[in-house]
């Protein structure tokens, strides 16, 4: 899909949080993903955090849609970039928190493998990745992937 502005974007962002993000539970009451409203997700495992991949240019809009994403969850709070400071979280008002990373000024992950290793084990947080290459071999297998790029009519956003 073409977005053309900073509020389709933001849209976009929390439409995709309340279709596919949000909790169903079965019938012995125990929460599982929606993978869209009313379909049972079998593209992540539901014992690990909700993981998003972001792909695209600087500027192209992954932390606009991230901030709509926010919203769609229901964070309150301010959502930023984490480019300068590599990770950002906010509490989620179901539980857990949304996890942020930028990873593009990292080579090496360092300690924040870590980090990002021990937030995935927790099914109540949902994390978005910019800039994953260096630690694509730590996603799930099945995470989601959206892709971000520029074109002549405006940003093209592949989900």
């Amino acid at each position: 899909m073409i977005i053309t502005s900073e509020q389709e974007m933001l849209s976009l962002g929390q439409q995709f949080a309340e279709n596919s993000l949000r909790r169903v539970t079965t019938a012995e009451g125990a929460p599982r993903r929606a993978c869209e409203v009313g379909e049972e997700s079998s593209r992540q495992d539901p014992s690990v955090a909700n993981v998003i991949e972001l792909i695209g240019d600087v500027g192209t809009g992954k932390t606009t849609f991230t901030r709509g994403l926010a919203k769609g969850l229901g964070v309150k709070e301010p959502v930023t970039s984490p480019s300068f400071t590599i990770s950002k979280q906010y509490a989620l008002p179901s539980g857990g928190r949304l996890i942020h990373y930028d990873f593009y000024r990292l080579q090496d992950p360092g300690l924040m493998a870590e980090d990002l290793s021990e937030n995935l084990q927790n099914p109540n947080n949902i994390v978005i990745i910019e800039w994953g290459e260096s630690i694509s071999d730590l996603l799930p297998k099945n995470h989601r992937i959206i892709q971000f790029e520029y074109t002549d009519e405006g940003r093209k956003v592949t989900l």
